[in-house]
């Protein structure tokens, strides 16, 4: 149609035309803003996912909590060590550099560390004897 048949065209069709491309308008706004709100939650969740794999990848050494305690070795995405304020993620040349470092570095028996570096289960630690005194 030109434009002059469209003037042609009396009111009330050229109305009725109009409100019928509102109408379509609407309709495919309201899909595009439901397709983005889909969008953004799937790029949410795909962020997500990509934070907990690195988090599982990964190793955090916990301060000692105690005066005469050792650090601890925690998978990255420990639970136990997670209210700690852990440091940032380690890779294995991060955790070998912490082992040196902290050759009292422990290992959390709940995450078990050992097993994602690859290494057997480290011996138990034997506590030093407490010093008794007799009055």
């Amino acid at each position: 149609m030109s434009g002059d048949s469209v003037m042609e065209m009396p009111i009330a069709a050229r109305l009725e035309k109009k409100r019928t491309l509102l109408a379509w308008l609407r309709y495919q706004a309201a899909v595009t803003e439901r397709e983005i709100r889909d969008l953004e939650a799937q790029d949410i969740e795909e962020k997500r996912r990509r934070e907990v794999a690195r988090r599982e990848q990964g190793w955090v050494v916990q301060a000692s909590r105690a005066i005469e305690g050792h650090p601890m070795l925690h998978r990255g995405n420990c639970s136990l060590g997670a209210g700690y304020g852990l440091s940032e993620l380690l890779n294995r040349d991060g955790v070998l550099a912490a082992a040196e470092e902290h050759p009292d570095l422990e290992m959390c028996d709940i995450c078990a560390p050992w097993g994602s570096l690859g290494i057997s289960r480290p011996g138990a630690r034997q506590a030093p004897a407490p010093e008794i005194e007799f009055p």
